[in-house]
């Protein structure tokens, strides 16, 4: 897949992060470049959507933990848009608790936001040129993944799906059921019916358990450790 202009144009790229600071800080590394250039930028799941679908994109750059909506959904309907369009994830979350997830939903690779600023640039070339972009840690790690055998044998809080993930990460950050209603788009019901499968999944027996849970997953997520 190699979705680059080939007649010497500047690939397009848009950002779509909801941190002002970052946006700013990806524009200083891109207009160094002769070939790249930013032509949008989108702090909410809908405005990148209407971007795609109303100017010439030729790659994206995504935060995953968007205020409104979820950038593993943005990749999803990204994909149903434009399936030659390329996605590169650059998040605050450890590799290991969400890039592989992000390869599923059909993004081209993952970086993380406490890396090496010098590290964007390779990985958007990389995957302009058709490959994938991951850490060769992470990349080792997959490897060793894909040769262990069946899903179940992974620790229980990988076999929970996307948006019980999602979920599970907004709790983590202190959200009430009701906000992450309101953030994903979902009525209270179902947030409580994906509450009640992670808890199943996972053994806890309540809320609180579910909540620390969720504390601690977040927390080892984004490098920290929780207290």
């Amino acid at each position: 897949m190699d979705s680059a202009p080939t007649n010497g144009a500047r690939v397009r790229i848009l950002i779509v992060d909801d941190h002002p600071i970052v946006r700013q800080g990806l524009e200083r590394l891109v207009e160094r470049e002769p070939d790249l250039e930013i032509v949008a930028e989108a702090a909410t799941a809908d405005e990148a959507l209407g971007v795609i679908d109303s100017e010439e994109v030729d790659f994206v750059v995504l935060d995953i933990g968007l205020k409104q909506g979820s950038g593993l959904d943005v990749i999803g309907q990204i994909r149903a848009r434009r399936d030659d369009l390329p996605v590169l994830v650059l998040s605050m979350h450890q590799e290991r608790f969400y890039a592989e997830r992000v390869l599923r939903n059909g993004a081209q690779g993952y970086v993380m936001k406490q890396g090496d600023p010098s590290e964007i640039i390779p990985a958007i070339r990389r995957i302009l040129s058709g490959d994938l972009y991951l850490s060769p840690a992470l990349a080792d790690e997959l490897v060793r993944r894909a040769v262990e055998g069946p899903e179940e044998s992974r620790p229980p809080a990988e076999q929970l799906s996307d948006r019980e993930a999602e979920v599970v990460r907004l709790i983590g950050g202190g959200m009430s059921t009701r906000e992450i209603a309101g953030e994903l788009n979902l009525s209270v019901k179902t947030i409580e019916s994906y509450r009640a499968n992670v808890k199943r999944k996972l053994g806890l027996r309540s809320g609180a358990e579910l909540a620390r849970f969720a504390y601690d997953w977040t927390s080892r997520s984004m490098g920290v450790t929780a207290g």
